[in-house]
């Protein structure tokens, strides 16, 4: 069964800094395609990030440069780091694989 378990979100002020964990379980991450997404409150869901399975990374303009998709293989687990976040980049945040997501982590920023 395929299972997804994002962490680490937090309230930080602007400018801050988070890193957001995805434990997976059920397949092999290096396998597929990965990635994450966010929902801002009264929106819809926003892709931001690819990691593929060669490692090849993909990213939103609305955080590039900023944000930083990685993966552990060892650990089963897919990050995301977050740089210089800005009050717009609140929401939940799911890591994806396919279709499945998991509960999602919430990242407030505000000062």
């Amino acid at each position: 069964e395929v299972q997804l378990v994002e962490s680490g979100g937090d309230l930080v002020q602007p400018g801050g800094s988070l890193r957001l964990s995805c434990a997976a379980s059920g397949f092999t991450v290096s396998d597929y395609v990965m990635n994450w997404a966010r929902q801002a409150p009264g929106k819809g869901l926003e892709w931001l990030a690819d990691i593929y399975s060669d490692g090849s990374t993909y990213y939103a303009d609305s955080v590039k440069g900023r944000f930083t998709i990685s993966r552990d293989n060892a650990k089963h687990t897919l990050y995301l780091q977050l740089n210089s976040l800005k009050i717009e980049d609140t929401g939940m945040y799911y890591c994806r694989k396919g279709t499945t997501r998991g509960q999602g982590t919430k990242v407030t920023v505000s000062s």
